[in-house]
């Protein structure tokens, strides 16, 4: 994975609108179930990434000062070796300061070489250190989200919980609606109903044949009197 494309991902991802993400999606809890799986999964392969960036980083900036102390070192050869070829021409000894000069020569160009490596190494180390601070900050922000995520999570299940809750209350009141004549509680009133019903259909029937128990007494106690009355007469009773 280049460093390109994990600066990329790293930057995507933080920059990602966890509400606007979870008000598209048709189940917003498995959403961010998901979300928060590949969050932590891409936290922990940018956090690798970032390593092994780091490490060639530091890598880099160990030879860039070895380059620098080279060239350092390779400095004072030369000039060591210059003083003495000075000093054996001074002597005389013309062709000991020749090869003397040319032991400097060597140095100086080894001292070249080491301070261009060093110069080419300078612009890579100064990228790679932004690049760095970016993923650090860009990592810092996905760790951010994670949190944020997972607080959403707790709070969109508790809402969900909530809502359930309210759903079975509604259709628990719902099955006790006493105008609802189909519902199990209008069913008893109305079997209540028609016992009282016919409890009074008793009583009244009761009653009619009390009355008419009475009527036939009534009707007994006047053949009687006729009979009386029929007998006297006969008699020639007055």
């Amino acid at each position: 994975m280049s460093k390109q494309t994990i600066l990329g991902r790293v930057a995507q991802l933080a920059r990602a609108n966890v509400n606007a993400l979870l008000d598209q999606a048709e189940d917003p809890q498995k959403m961010i179930d998901q979300l928060i799986r590949d969050y932590t999964s891409n936290i922990r392969e940018a956090e690798d990434a970032v390593a092994a960036t780091i490490g060639n980083l530091r890598l880099t900036e160990q030879d860039h000062a070895e380059d620098v102390a080279a060239a350092a070192e390779w400095g004072g050869k030369a000039r060591a070796a210059s003083r003495k070829a000075d000093e054996l021409r001074a002597a005389g000894s013309g062709a000991e300061a020749d090869r003397f000069d040319n032991l400097a020569k060597i140095a100086l160009g080894r001292q070249l070489q080491s301070e261009q490596e060093a110069a080419t190494a300078e612009p890579t180390i100064a990228t790679q250190n932004e690049v760095v601070d970016k993923l650090k900050a860009g990592l810092d922000q996905m760790k951010q989200k994670l949190s944020q995520l997972q607080s959403k999570r707790d709070e969109l299940v508790a809402r969900s919980r909530t809502a359930a809750a309210r759903h079975r209350m509604a259709d628990a009141v719902s099955g006790v609606d006493v105008l609802d004549p189909t519902s199990d509680l209008g069913r008893f009133e109305d079997k209540v109903r028609r016992e009282e019903a016919k409890a009074t259909g008793r009583q009244e029937l009761a009653a009619s044949s009390l009355d008419a128990q009475f009527e036939s007494l009534d009707a007994l106690s006047d053949s009687a009197e006729v009979d009386a009355r029929l007998a006297r007469l006969k008699s020639g009773a007055a």
